[in-house]
């Protein structure tokens, strides 16, 4: 089953979100808060996908200006932390990874996140498979 793309469902959301450029904290705050709401649900719709990447992509810009300590992490560390997060231990990946050989490696920093992985851990997380790639 293919999902089509509701123009007017995207407009309400738009004027919902009203997703803009953020300046303050208080702005980046909201656009976490909605991306956090989106993040939980179980299946996004294609506007909702959309709305999600679109906050992806300001919150992106206004990191990159204000917190750029924050961009030195890698995909291990953004693994690692997710992992922490979600209370996951490597076994819990095993789907993921396919062996318990590969999932320790990569989880021990020895190897690196292929994209296939990447693509896994995206799914898994509700995240965009980009996060763990370099």
């Amino acid at each position: 089953m293919t999902l089509t793309f509701n123009r007017e469902a995207y407009a309400n959301l738009l004027t919902e979100a009203l997703p803009r450029a953020i300046k303050t904290k208080e702005e980046y705050e909201r656009a976490l808060s909605i991306i956090e709401s989106l993040m939980y649900k179980e299946t996004l719709t294609p506007e909702e996908d959309q709305i999600y990447d679109l906050f992806i992509i300001i919150i992106e810009k206004f990191e990159a200006e204000h917190y750029p300590l924050q961009n030195l992490s890698t995909p291990h560390s953004r693994l690692l932390h997710l992992m922490e997060a979600n209370n996951l231990k490597q076994t819990d990946l095993l789907d993921v990874f396919g062996s318990s050989g590969i999932a320790s490696e990569v989880i021990n920093g020895k190897r690196e996140i292929s994209k296939t992985h990447a693509i896994k851990l995206g799914e898994r997380f509700n995240i965009p498979a980009s996060v763990f790639l370099v």
